[in-house]
Parts: structure tokens; sequence; C-alpha cells
């Protein structure tokens, strides 16, 4: 009989996507096991497929991930996604396919810049979530510079982007695909407008709610999937801000995002069906 690892991270209640995406792999008849990516107690090559879920505590370590990720013959999302689009200089290639995206300045460990003359972001290329992500106004410049300086000093390079106020007022709209169709879109509440030790698992999730997508912001969504090759995965979730003149890329999600299954009756039978194909 197949059977599938659903790899996570440590901790209790760490996603919860978890039973409900578990529940859906018992109706579809798959056995599936919940599997924390670093536990080397787990021998992943006895597993027919490994499903990245929740694999949130990689961002710090991810040599280390990817190092594991490359190692699992069968992993949807596939390595080279996971390798891909967990480094944020992605979006200069998204720019470069004709699509909208934030604007955004990359600093690699040791460059400097000067900051926008509106309230800004500064964040890792390779984070989680809005984990080591500030906002800054234009006289906070020197606030922001240390924290430039604190990312760069842990080894890890810097993108800077002008704070999308739409954000405030509508929110981020997550457009989610599931076995390479539209399934369903979610409203993510502004994130950066509570201090770092405020922005808890309750919190972030008090920030979701269900959406009816705008025919724009789908199209937009879809075209970045086309244009991507991404058509086919098993999951794909854009984060799309309004920026005033139109929909722009936030983060384009491959690896281990959010489903909001809980949000939608189809979604997680959807995603059980789409990984017994690939069982196939």
């Amino acid at each position: 009989m197949t059977h599938v690892a659903i790899a996570t991270c440590r901790g209790d209640d760490v996603d919860v996507d978890t039973p409900v995406l578990l529940a859906a792999m018992e109706r579809a008849g798959i056995p599936a096991t919940m599997c924390v990516w670093d536990d080397p107690r787990v021998t992943w090559d006895e597993f027919d497929l490994t499903v990245l879920r929740s694999t949130w505590d990689y961002a710090p370590r991810r040599s280390e991930f990817l190092a594991w990720a490359r190692g699992i013959e069968r992993l949807h999302n596939p390595f080279e996604l996971v390798e891909y689009s967990t480094d944020k200089h992605y979006l200069a290639d998204v720019a470069a396919q004709g699509h909208r995206i934030v604007p955004t300045d990359f600093l690699r460990v040791g460059e400097s810049i000067s900051f926008p003359d509106t309230d800004f972001v500064v964040k890792p290329c390779v984070g989680a979530g809005s984990i080591d992500a500030e906002r800054f106004s234009p006289g906070q410049s020197e606030d922001a510079l240390a924290h430039v300086e604190r990312l760069q000093n842990s080894h890890r390079d810097v993108m800077v982007q002008p704070y999308i106020k739409s954000v405030d007022e509508v929110g981020e709209r997550a457009v989610i695909f599931i076995d390479g169709s539209f399934s369903h879109a979610m409203t993510k509440g502004a994130m950066l407008n509570t201090k770092p030790d405020e922005r808890d698992k309750l919190f972030r999730r008090e920030q979701m709610s269900r959406a009816e997508v705008e025919p724009e912001a789908l199209a937009t969504a879809q075209a970045i999937i086309e244009s991507g090759g991404y058509g086919d995965l098993l999951y794909a979730r854009i984060d799309l801000v309004h920026d005033g003149v139109g929909w722009a890329l936030m983060e384009l999600e491959l690896v281990e995002p959010s489903l909001f299954l809980g949000f939608d009756d189809f979604a997680a039978d959807k995603l059980a069906r789409g990984i017994a194909t690939r069982l196939d």
C-alpha cells in the first residue's frame, strides 16, 4: 500500500491545515504520516511520496534544508522549485517575464543603499512569513540601516521595498492554486503594523479571511503561473498587493505556503486527489 510523508517542522499545532489534510487523505484511502523534515529517525525512502507542507523553520538553515530536500527522490513540490523559490531574488525573474512586482532593491552582504523617501520595508531575501521583516518611515533611516546590518552580519542578503499602503486598507490577496487550477483566495491583513514579538500564530491567523478574488487579481496570478511554468504543480500560492495602479506580486509561494484548506469545502479533497495522481 502506498504511504505518503507530510513534511512539517517541530512544534505542537504547527499548521491548522494538518487535520483537514489528514482527514482528506483518509477519505482518499491514502495512508499519510506527519514527519519532521530534520528528524534523523525518519527513513524517507520508505515513503512513496513526500509532500512539503509546514516546514516553516527552514529559513535560518536554508542550506541544510536544501540538502535534505535534494535527497528526497519523490518530492512535491519538486526540489528545483524549492531551491529557486526559497530565495526572493526570483522577483527579478518575474519582472523580466513582464509581470508587475513590488519594486525591490536587493542588497548582497556588504552592499549599502539609500532608503526610499516613503514608508518602506526591510526584510531578508530568505525568510518565512513576517519574521525579520520590519517597516520603517523616512525618518528612521538609522534604525533601518541597523536592521540591514543585523541581517547582513548573519550572512543574509536583504531586500528593500516601498510599503504598499493598500495593505492597511484591503490587505494582500493570496490566490491559491491546487493541482494546477485556481482553488480559492484569501485576504491577508497587515502584519507589520505591530511589534515583532506580537506577531504570534494567533495574531497571524486572525489576519486571514476568505476573499472573493477580483478578476484582475486572478488574471494576474494566472499569468504568473503560466509564464513561470507552474501550472502542473501540486500547489502554489500567489501573494498580490494593489499599488494603486494594478495588482503586483509580493511573493511567489511554491514551497510551504499555508493553503487555508479549512476556508474552502473542496480544497483539501482536491489536494488529496492531486497527491493520489502523483502517486500513480
